[in-house]
């Protein structure tokens, strides 16, 4: 197989697993979080979240960087068309899920605990 088609079926084996379906989808309608926002939004422990976000990562599908103790995700810049579609779907075809209406409802709750510090 080609680079391309080896790079789509690595997206969507990433994206079947449903935790990580729900980060991307909150990734794609609100962009750039921290992770502490992620754990309060689908509602798994931090090293759930933390884990399935590595994967993610592995898989060049978010980017990751760190300020302080904590890390900030966003999804990466669309370099193919599945990922643009993926990520345009991401961003609001699954709104009428509720699973993911109670992940925005959770999001929209959630703090970020650099907040307390002073940090964004």
């Amino acid at each position: 197989m080609g680079y391309f088609v080896d790079k789509e079926a690595s997206i969507l084996r990433v994206l079947s697993d449903p935790t990580r379906l729900r980060l991307a989808a909150l990734l794609a309608a609100e962009g750039e979080m921290c992770v502490c926002r992620l754990v309060e939004a689908v509602g798994q422990p931090q090293y759930t979240v933390s884990r399935q976000l590595g994967q993610m990562r592995a898989a060049g599908l978010v980017e990751a960087r760190r300020q302080g103790t904590w890390m900030y995700y966003t999804l990466v810049k669309p370099t193919c068309r599945l990922e643009q579609c993926l990520f345009d779907f991401l961003a609001g075809g699954l709104d009428s899920d509720m699973v993911a209406q109670g992940d925005r409802q959770r999001l929209r709750r959630a703090e970020c605990r650099n907040s307390e510090r002073g940090i964004r």
